[in-house]
């Protein structure tokens, strides 16, 4: 069944007009009629079943026929902060793929090496709302504008800490320091790791410092890798 991201939808108004940018892609593109079924998601927990009422090129409307609340509400939060990768495809691969497994919230950091300063987050925003559609999640990540990790680190988290780098130095594994069904912030790095000076600074405000594995790892891998083993334990 085809599904639209409608982040203005509300339960309490039986009819919905999809936008125009939608309604082209649902007749023109889908080729979809009067009578077919679609799903709509708010991007807030709630999915929505709906009926074409009129298939029209700029205003299609739809009919909704029920609403789930908290659909694929996770019994965890995970936020990432994650260094901009010099290649913005690899920055942008790990947008799309994290949020198929299942993330809350991301942030990119700028750090003393980073290669890259900035990103266009209306374009990394489409890309988040592409995957929640292909994947079926009802929860559009939150996807906070670029920040210097100096300020990221001292903002009040009412999480569980973590920063990952490659410095040789005491680190558990995240398996080990995890409290199951929390909250958790992780910090990833840039291409060239954070500096030790980065990493004392994150420790005096109580993160931990983690391995995830013998491998040297790509930023964005590092950063998925962190997602996918956040998810697995709060399975």
């Amino acid at each position: 069944m085809h599904l639209f991201y409608t982040p203005d939808v509300d339960a309490s108004h039986p009819m919905y007009f999809l936008s125009e940018e939608e309604s082209k892609h649902c007749v023109r593109v889908l080729r979809l009629q009067a009578g077919d079924e679609v799903q709509l998601i708010d991007g807030r927990g709630g999915l929505y079943q709906a009926v074409i009422h009129e298939a029209h090129p700029k205003r299609t409307i739809l009919k909704i026929t029920s609403v789930q609340s908290g659909f694929g509400k996770r019994n965890h939060h995970l936020h990432i902060a994650i260094a901009p990768t010099k290649n913005i495809e690899r920055f942008e691969w790990f947008l799309e793929k994290a949020t198929e497994i299942g993330i809350d919230e991301i942030t990119p950091i700028i750090c003393q090496r980073s290669e890259r300063k900035e990103v266009k987050t209306d374009r990394s925003a489409k890309i988040i709302t592409s995957a929640i559609k292909q994947s079926l999640k009802a929860y559009h990540p939150i996807l906070n504008p670029p920040i210097p990790f100096s300020k990221f680190i001292r903002q009040q988290f009412d999480a569980q800490k973590f920063i990952a780098h490659c410095i040789a130095d005491s680190k558990t594994s995240l398996s080990a320091e995890v409290e199951k069904q929390g909250s958790y912030v992780i910090l990833i790095g840039p291409e060239g790791d954070f500096t030790p000076a980065e990493v004392d600074l994150a420790l005096q405000t109580e993160f931990k410092a983690i391995t995830l594995g013998d491998s040297r790892l790509r930023t964005e891998t590092a950063a998925l890798a962190a997602c996918f083993e956040i998810n697995f334990l709060n399975r």
